[in-house]
């Protein structure tokens, strides 16, 4: 069940301004009773202003007063009269500031180990562009003489499930299309 925003002082302006029960606020703010006869006692809460639950449409004067005449009847929370805003979807990854110099050390093992996987897919699997990509492999990158490849599961850039998922479907695309599957580049001696 939903909860109405900032509970406490709802029910600091439930107690002060209706004659609902303590049970019946309780009930509408998902507090114990017994914290709300506290509220009305004043040992807890004080200090807290009244959040008027009818001015920012979370219940309407109606339930109040339907509650107010009946004992056994519970308060429902409105229907918010602004859609829910949906999330953002797929999109960009947010890395760490100290995570992304070890992002071109990911791109870079990936390049040698699973040259299958096309620039696309590893720019999904660890939130890069194509043009940072091209320049690992083409070494024209900025800090190209100190990129070393490691493995971006252990760098913390993709879990191991997605690094396997898009090598398996790099894999089997390559076997529809007819193609051999690369051999990874022997570990250049460190």
């Amino acid at each position: 069940m939903a909860q109405p925003l900032m509970p406490k002082a709802t029910a600091v302006w439930l107690i002060e301004k209706t004659s609902l029960s303590f049970e019946q606020i309780a009930d509408f703010v998902q507090m114990h009773p017994l914290e709300v006869q506290a509220i009305a006692d004043g040992e807890v809460a004080q200090g807290i202003i009244g959040y008027d639950p009818v001015a920012n449409m979370q219940v309407t004067r109606e339930d109040i007063a339907r509650c107010e005449a009946d004992p056994t009847a519970r308060l429902v929370l409105a229907a918010p009269a602004v859609p829910v805003a949906k999330g953002r979807g797929k999109g960009g990854r947010y890395t760490p500031v100290a995570k992304r110099n070890d992002r071109p050390d990911g791109i870079a093992w990936l390049l040698r180990n699973h040259p299958e996987l096309p620039d696309v897919q590893i720019g999904k699997l660890l939130g890069t562009t194509k043009e940072t990509i091209q320049k690992v492999r083409d070494r024209t990158h900025w800090n190209s003489a100190n990129i070393k490849p490691r493995d971006p599961v252990i760098l913390g850039l993709c879990t191991q499930g997605a690094l396997n998922a898009a090598v398996t479907a790099a894999q089997e695309r390559l076997r529809a299309e007819g193609i051999a599957i690369p051999v990874p580049a022997p570990a250049e001696p460190e």
